[in-house]
C-alpha cells in the first residue's frame, strides 16, 4: 500500500513539474513576440503594426515609410529590384549600406521569409519603402546566418535573433540611378560633369579631366590605356588601378567590358591619344541586373580614365 502511495506522489509531482514548465516557458512564437514588443518599446517604434493580413498575424511588426505605386503591385511571380539594410536585435549584424545591399529576382525567392512575406503582403507596390521587424522562426531560425563568432559586428547572424530590415523596391531602375548618381556627385564634390540626355549612351555623366592631343579614337583604334574602378560608395571592386590594352573598341564589349566603358572612350574623340576622363555611368551602362564578382547587381559605377595611347591601322 505504501509503495502504491509512493508511486501515486511521485507520478503528481512529475506531472505538476511538466505542466509548469509548459506554462512557464514560451515556445518561440512567444519568445519572438516578446523580444519585438521590447524592441518597439527600447526604440519609441510606435508607428510599427503588426501584420495581421488575412485576420491573422506572422508575427512581423512594419511601418511604411512610402506607399509605392499602386498601379504596380508585386507578387511572388513578380521580378522586383531592392535595396535594404539590415539589423539584428542585439546589434551584432548590421548592413547599412545601399551601394552594397541589392537584390534583383523573383519575390518568391526573397530571403529571408519574414521579408518575402512582409512585401507581398505589406508594401505591395513597386516604388515603396518600408521598415520591418522579422521574428527569428521567419528569418534565420535557431541556427542563425553566415559564418565566424557571432561576437564580430558583422558577418554572422546569432540564432533566434530577430531582425530589423529597411527595404526600398525600386520601381524606375533608371530614374533611381539618376538619384544615386546625382546624390553621389554631391555627396563628393564633384562638379564639371555633363550629362548625355538622349541616345544610347543616355544618363551617361562624363568629364573630360584631360584633353587629348593625340590620334583620334574610332571603332577600329588599338588602344592602351589606365583606369581605376569605383562603386558609389568609393570602393575600389578591383581593389587597385589597371592597365588595359584593347583592340579594337568596337569589340571590347565581347571581351567582358560593358558598354559605358565604351562609351567613354568615344567621347574622348578627336585627339583622344594623351587624353583622360572621368565617367560615371547608370546601371544599365554597367553590368545591369546582372552584377559582377564584387560589383552589386543594378550598380551605378565611376571609372577615371587616363594616359591613353592610340594607334589607328
Amino acid at each position: 500500500m505504501k509503495l502504491k502511495f509512493f508511486t501515486l506522489l511521485l507520478l503528481s509531482v512529475v506531472c505538476f513539474v511538466s505542466c509548469r514548465k509548459i506554462t512557464s516557458d514560451p515556445d518561440i512564437k512567444q519568445y519572438d513576440q516578446q523580444q519585438i514588443e521590447a524592441y518597439i518599446a527600447a526604440n519609441s517604434l510606435t508607428a510599427m503594426v503588426p501584420d495581421k493580413t488575412n485576420g491573422d498575424t506572422t508575427g512581423t511588426y512594419y511601418q511604411i515609410l512610402n506607399p509605392g505605386d499602386a498601379t504596380k503591385p508585386v507578387d511572388y511571380p513578380t521580378y522586383v529590384s531592392y535595396v535594404y539594410t539590415i539589423r539584428s536585435f542585439d546589434g551584432k549584424y548590421i548592413l547599412s549600406d545601399t551601394v552594397a545591399n541589392h537584390y534583383y529576382g523573383v519575390l518568391g525567392h526573397t530571403v529571408p521569409n519574414g521579408l518575402m512575406l512582409a512585401i507581398r503582403n505589406n508594401l505591395k507596390y513597386l516604388g515603396g519603402e518600408m521598415r520591418v521587424l522579422v521574428p527569428s522562426h521567419l528569418a534565420f531560425g535557431k541556427n542563425g546566418y553566415g559564418t565566424g563568432s557571432t561576437t564580430l559586428t558583422s558577418g554572422r547572424i546569432a540564432g533566434n535573433q530577430c531582425l530589423d530590415i529597411t527595404v526600398h523596391l525600386i520601381g524606375d531602375q533608371a530614374a533611381y540611378d539618376q538619384l544615386v548618381i546625382k546624390n553621389y556627385m554631391a555627396a563628393n564634390n564633384l562638379t564639371g560633369y555633363s550629362e548625355i540626355t538622349s541616345g544610347a549612351s543616355t544618363g551617361l555623366w562624363y568629364k573630360i579631366t584631360t584633353p587629348g592631343t593625340g590620334t583620334a579614337i574610332n571603332d577600329n583604334s588599338s588602344i592602351t590605356l589606365n583606369y581605376k574602378l569605383y562603386l558609389m560608395n568609393n570602393t575600389n571592386p578591383d581593389n587597385n588601378a589597371y592597365t588595359s590594352t584593347t583592340a579594337p573598341i568596337s569589340d571590347i564589349s565581347s571581351g567582358g567590358t560593358v558598354e559605358g566603358f565604351v562609351e567613354g572612350l568615344r567621347l574622348l574623340g578627336k585627339g583622344g591619344g594623351g587624353g583622360a576622363i572621368s565617367i560615371i555611368v547608370p546601371s544599365a551602362l554597367a553590368y545591369g541586373a546582372g552584377g559582377a564578382g564584387s560589383i552589386p547587381v543594378n550598380s551605378c559605377l565611376r571609372w577615371d580614365i587616363s594616359n591613353v595611347t592610340v594607334t589607328n591601322p
